[in-house]
């Protein structure tokens, strides 16, 4: 009989291409990783891997047992919800919740202390992961829960073996110093306000850059970009000194200090935030307990 740890060693190799990767994700070395698909072609009389370069690729063998390791994983799951029913369906043991940094700030840790209050035998393991890592550690099985956003407005594919539901919409705001000439506007900032300005923005290939240069899509002037800053408090410290406007995520916004202000957009940027499980944990009363409340502290939507 195959064994699981084995099986979920392969399917660690043929999603990340070498042993080593697998072994990082697994957390074991690269000799155990390699001794778990040995003896795996030993249990099956074949062999699963070949070499492919600097990393290994699937035998038709083993592609064919990847492909069935779904299956074998939802019924072991399906088997470990039912055990933890017989408790009344209490949540207990570990949950491991991987999301991206601004999720983790924003979403899940003002819901620990009220989740430790109301579910004192479940302990909650996050690791910081950014949404395509974590969806491919939920659907590998080394996560049980994931907090991920879209990509620039469209939708993350997800494995037809996951289910997501949407749990926050993140929207954009600009920051400046009081003393800013558009503090004293009373409506919402459009394109052509914000033109002529200088800004502090994140570094390109980040969300939030791509949310800041759709904010100039309609217009023919480039924006005046003074610095590309990745951290959102930094961003803050450059605004304060009255000269740059900064686009920050509420999510990923640090309590405004004194002197300044956050102006909404009249279309701002947007992304959702969505819960990702697999869809044989359906009934998982840890996962449901995190959920209901992640939902019940939903972060405020005034600007």
């Amino acid at each position: 009989m195959i064994e699981v740890g084995a099986l979920r060693a392969l399917r660690s190799v043929a999603a990340l291409g070498t042993l080593a990767r697998a072994a990082d994700e697994l957390g074991f070395t690269a000799s155990a990783v390699s001794q778990q698909i040995k003896r795996l072609e030993r249990q099956v009389g074949l062999p699963v891997l070949a070499p492919a370069g600097r990393g290994v690729v699937l035998t038709p063998a083993g592609q064919a047992i990847v492909d069935a390791a779904p299956e074998v994983f939802q019924a072991l799951e399906r088997c470990a919800e039912a055990a933890q029913s017989v408790a009344d369906g209490a949540p207990q043991g570990t949950l491991r919740v991987v999301a991206f940094s601004t999720g983790i700030r924003g979403l899940l840790a003002p819901t620990m202390p009220r989740l430790s209050k109301r579910c004192p035998d479940l302990r909650v393991e996050i690791s910081e992961q950014d949404p395509d890592q974590a969806l491919h550690s939920i659907d590998a099985g080394t996560a049980d829960l994931a907090l991920a956003h879209d990509a620039d407005g469209l939708p993350v594919p997800l494995s037809p073996s996951l289910t997501r539901r949407l749990l926050h919409t993140d929207i954009g705001d600009v920051v400046m110093a009081r003393t800013h000439r558009l503090a004293k506007l009373d409506r919402p900032l459009t394109s052509a306000d914000l033109i002529g300005h200088r800004w502090v923005t994140s570094p390109p290939g980040t969300v939030c850059h791509q949310w800041f240069r759709r904010l100039f899509a309609d217009v023919p002037e480039e924006p005046d970009v003074c610095h590309r800053v990745d951290d959102f408090s930094t961003q803050m410290s450059l605004v304060a000194g009255g000269e740059v406007l900064a686009l920050i995520p509420r999510l990923a916004r640090p309590p405004l200090r004194e002197g300044l202000i956050s102006h909404p957009l009249h279309r701002p940027p947007q992304r959702e935030v969505h819960a990702v499980w697999r869809s044989s944990a359906n009934a998982s009363p840890a996962i449901q307990a995190v959920l209901a409340e992640l939902e019940a502290t939903a972060p405020p939507d005034a600007p």
